[in-house]
C-alpha cells in the first residue's frame, strides 16, 4: 500500500516539481548529468527543466547557484541579512585587504598556485590563502604535473554564495575599472 501511494505521488509531481525536490535535499552542487540519470532524461532536457526552476525563482527567497556543470539550491543573497539573524549568526568576519586581494586573484585568474599568487602580489601569500581555505571561499583544485607539482587553488561555492553571485561569470570585468 504504501509503496502503491508513493508511486502515485510521483507521478502528480512535475520534472520541474521533481528536479526541485532532488535539489532541496543535496548537500552540495550536482551536476546535470546525474541529476539526469536520476530522472531518467537527458542532461539537455535536464538544462531547460533548471532555466525554468530559474525563472520560478525571480522574486523568491530561493535562486540557484552555479559551479561550473553543477547547480545547487541556496537561498536568494538578498535575504542574507535576514537568514543571519533567524540563524542568530554573528556578521561575518571581515576579510583582511591581503586576503580580498589573493581572493581576487584567484577568483579572476582560476586555476592558479601560490607562487603565481605570490609573483603578482609582490609579497608571500600563505596566511591569506590559510584563511580563505578555512573559510572555505577557495579549494584546491588539483596540482600541476610540472617539478615540484604546486597546488591549484579555485574559488569554491561558498565564494559565489559571500558575494551573492550565481556564477563566476558573474564577476564585473576587469576592464569596467578602466572606463
Amino acid at each position: 500500500m504504501h509503496h502503491i501511494a508513493r508511486t502515485t505521488y510521483q507521478e502528480e509531481l512535475s520534472p520541474v516539481a521533481l528536479l526541485e525536490s532532488m535539489l532541496f535535499v543535496a548537500s552540495g552542487p550536482v551536476s546535470t548529468g546525474r541529476l539526469a540519470k536520476a530522472l531518467e532524461i537527458t542532461p539537455t532536457a535536464v538544462s531547460s527543466l533548471l532555466r525554468t526552476l530559474e525563472g520560478d525563482y525571480q522574486n523568491r527567497g530561493l535562486c540557484l547557484q552555479w559551479s561550473g556543470n553543477a547547480v545547487q539550491l541556496t537561498t536568494a543573497p538578498a535575504a542574507s541579512g535576514v537568514i543571519e539573524r533567524f540563524l542568530g549568526l554573528e556578521i561575518t568576519s571581515r576579510l583582511s585587504q591581503a586576503a580580498l586581494e589573493v581572493l581576487a586573484i584567484i577568483g579572476y585568474m582560476q586555476p592558479i598556485t601560490r607562487p603565481r599568487i605570490d609573483e603578482i602580489r609582490g609579497v608571500n601569500s600563505d596566511g591569506a590563502l590559510r584563511t580563505l581555505l578555512s573559510k572555505g571561499l577557495i579549494e584546491e583544485l588539483g596540482r600541476m604535473e610540472t617539478p615540484g607539482r604546486p597546488i591549484l587553488y579555485g574559488t569554491a561555492p561558498e565564494f559565489l554564495q559571500h558575494f551573492g553571485l550565481t556564477s563566476i561569470e558573474e564577476l564585473p570585468s576587469l576592464n569596467e575599472e578602466e572606463e
